[in-house]
């Protein structure tokens, strides 16, 4: 959910059809970034062949930490995370960018297992998880969103919202009988019905939004404390907006204690404090929301030396979940990916 997001390489196009970790995407920037993540080495395999196939468990394993729950998830090599979501019971999914896989982790054990094997030129980028175990997933470049069993990885629907190309859809939110998806390349929402009635609803964002050409914009997404709109980070120049979802109505919510929340990526709410992940700035900013979510003020940030440029986080308990994208080094077939637990 990162600005700049690269895109989908024909090479890695054609090694996902193949359903293997042979796929590999254009490096998303220069040099290495700081953190902890390549300490766990590159050649692990995980299944048969290093494949993405359903049903594989990958634990249980206890990555060094506090001697409770794990606070470090080694994921498979290659996997190119960006989404995760956790709901009320202790497992987070986490979404491939490489060819739409799923994998659940459990919170309490490390134990890993991929719960849907994904497709050829699909991408699973933000994703939130339903009550009834559904999983609502942004299909990013593809313009899609599809809607996956997160028991059986049978994907139960799949919705064309944008054109296949000059789009992305970047995250999602669950707010009454709808799931909001953000586009980060154009001023609009789109609404999907959560069951088996209604139609899409493209929703055009107006007021105070801006769209900045060339750049990521609308990005991460939750909803207000009162249930009744949502908050939308844009990325570049890093604002948030309070959106009426009955009217795409756009009021910027004034950041105060900070210049901005550039390089804004996901969203996560308790209450009243809206966690901003600032990914290439390594860092989540926790604001403090007043009651008519038109002012954010910084009350503190989190930082940790096993960020590599986190791009989503999810609340259980009293921690955090973030999975690290690792946008600043080579995205290849073996590199190594994590995901990191943080206090609140």
């Amino acid at each position: 959910m990162a600005p700049n997001h690269p895109r989908i390489s024909r090479r890695l196009l054609l090694a996902a059809a193949g359903a293997t970790l042979t796929a590999a995407t254009a490096a998303a920037g220069t040099g290495t970034a700081a953190g902890t993540s390549a300490s766990y080495g590159t050649g692990r395999t995980y299944g048969t062949g290093g494949s993405y196939g359903t049903g594989g468990s990958y634990g249980p394993r206890t990555p060094s930490g506090t001697g409770g729950w794990p606070t470090e998830f080694p994921l498979p090599d290659g996997w190119l995370p960006e989404g995760i979501t956790i709901g009320s019971r202790p497992y987070a999914y986490m979404g491939s960018r490489a060819n739409g896989a799923i994998l659940r982790a459990d919170l309490r054990t490390g134990a890993l297992k991929v719960v849907h094997a994904g497709a050829p030129g699909t991408a699973s980028i933000g994703l939130k998880l339903d009550r009834d175990g559904l999983l609502y997933v942004a299909g990013g470049a593809g313009g899609t969103a599809a809607v996956i069993d997160a028991r059986t990885g049978t994907v139960v629907a799949t919705h064309r919202l944008t054109p296949p190309t000059g789009h992305f859809v970047n995250d999602t939110v669950l707010l009454g009988r709808t799931a909001w998806f953000t586009d980060s390349n154009e001023a609009v929402l789109y609404g999907v019905p959560r069951g088996r009635r209604g139609k899409v609803r493209a929703l055009p964002l107006t007021g105070d939004w801006v769209q900045t050409p060339n750049v990521f914009n609308a990005n991460g997404i939750v909803d207000t404390p009162d249930g009744r709109g949502v908050i939308v980070v844009s990325s570049s120049p890093g604002r948030l907006y309070h959106v009426d979802v009955r009217t795409g109505r756009a009021t910027e919510v004034a950041v105060r204690g900070a210049a901005d929340v550039v390089n804004g990526d996901g969203l996560a709410r308790v209450g009243h404090t809206l966690y901003v992940v600032q990914n290439r700035n390594n860092l989540v900013a926790a604001f403090r929301l007043d009651r008519a979510v038109r002012t954010a003020t910084l009350h503190h940030t989190i930082t940790d030396p096993r960020f590599d440029v986190p791009t989503t986080a999810a609340r259980h308990g009293n921690r955090l979940y973030l999975v690290n994208a690792r946008f600043t080094s080579p995205q290849e077939p073996d590199t190594t990916f994590n995901a990191v637990a943080v206090p609140l």
